[in-house]
């Protein structure tokens, strides 16, 4: 009997050791298939569609260089830029003291004297200002003395219109949509980009280079001479060239740094207003009849705007560059 209850009892511990196995087992399924539900991180999945390359920005444009300003026709560029104004030699006058520097903004400026022929036309569109008809207040009884009527001298088109008081070469300019240089842009003109040197080219002067002297008696053509390295030609001799602003023999003392205008504050004043002017007016360059060293780059005079000269006074035009 006893050996009946020991087989009970090995039996009885059998089915709970196998009981207990079986229930282990089972949890571990359910953690391994709790486990399979987590989703996958998609970082590690090879099956998940890639992303594009964001793509990189497109440069932005260059900024296109300021367009080349178009020179008018018969004229030439002064480039904007500083230069020493005035005389310290010692053959200078008070009135070209003391040197200074100026600074001018870029300007156009004829490459001849206005001619004859050019100012033909002008006399022709505008009756006001022909010999017979112009107001006595604008000359001095010289304009256009060597003109018979509307008619400049034979054979002399080309050459450069002279017997002009102020007021007629300001009225030319207007007309012309140009005006006449200020004294600074003129002797910047005048200098061909030079420094300290006497005359548009240089330091020596001779008969080769430009009309003085009373060695021809006459005008020549404009452009007969060489230019200066502006590409202007006769701004020294032939004849003697009107500017814009008033004379002031003490300026250069004073003058303002950046496009100096005596005067007036400014070119437009002068322009706008020109028929009303009274006070002189400056002239430079030197005449075909002048001696040498009035034909320096820095030498100045001053007269009255009705002054029509003597046969050796013209001008040349200028124009502002615009922005």
């Amino acid at each position: 009997m006893k050996a009946l209850f020991r087989l009970v009892g090995l039996a009885l511990i059998c089915f709970l050791t196998v009981y207990i196995v079986g229930c282990g087992q089972g949890e571990e399924d359910e953690e391994v298939s709790s486990t399979e539900l987590v989703r996958a991180d998609p970082s590690t999945d090879d099956s998940a569609p890639i992303a594009e390359p964001l793509p990189e920005p497109a440069p932005e444009p260059a900024p296109e260089p300021a367009p080349e300003p178009i020179i008018p026709d018969g004229m030439v560029l002064i480039p904007e830029g500083e230069f020493q104004m005035g005389s310290n030699n010692g053959n200078a006058d008070n009135d070209e003291q003391p040197v200074h520097t100026v600074h001018l903004d870029a300007f156009y400026i004829d490459a001849n004297e206005v001619t004859n022929g050019e100012f033909k036309d002008f006399v022709l569109a505008n009756p006001a200002w022909q010999k017979e008809q112009i107001d006595e207040k604008f000359h001095d009884g010289n304009y256009l003395q060597d003109w018979n009527g509307n008619n400049f001298p034979l054979g002399e088109r080309d050459h450069p219109v002279r017997y002009v008081s102020w007021y007629a070469a300001m009225a030319y300019a207007v007309w012309v949509d140009k005006r006449l240089p200020t004294e600074a842009e003129w002797e910047k003109a005048a200098r061909g980009g030079l420094e300290k040197k006497q005359y548009p080219w240089g330091n020596g002067i001779n008969l080769n280079r430009a009309n003085y002297g009373k060695h021809l008696g006459e005008t020549t053509p404009v452009g007969d001479y060489p230019a200066n390295d502006y590409g202007v030609h006769d701004i020294a001799g032939n004849v003697w060239e009107w500017c814009l602003d008033g004379y002031e023999a003490d300026f250069y003392a004073n003058s303002p740094r950046r496009n100096p205008t005596a005067g007036a504050n400014n070119v437009e004043d002068i322009v706008n207003d020109f028929e009303n002017i009274v006070d002189f007016r400056v002239i430079r360059g030197g005449g075909w009849n002048s001696e040498p060293e009035w034909l320096r780059a820095s030498n100045r005079h001053g007269t009255s705007p009705a002054y029509a000269g003597i046969g050796a006074l013209g001008f040349r035009c200028a124009k502002t560059v615009s922005p």
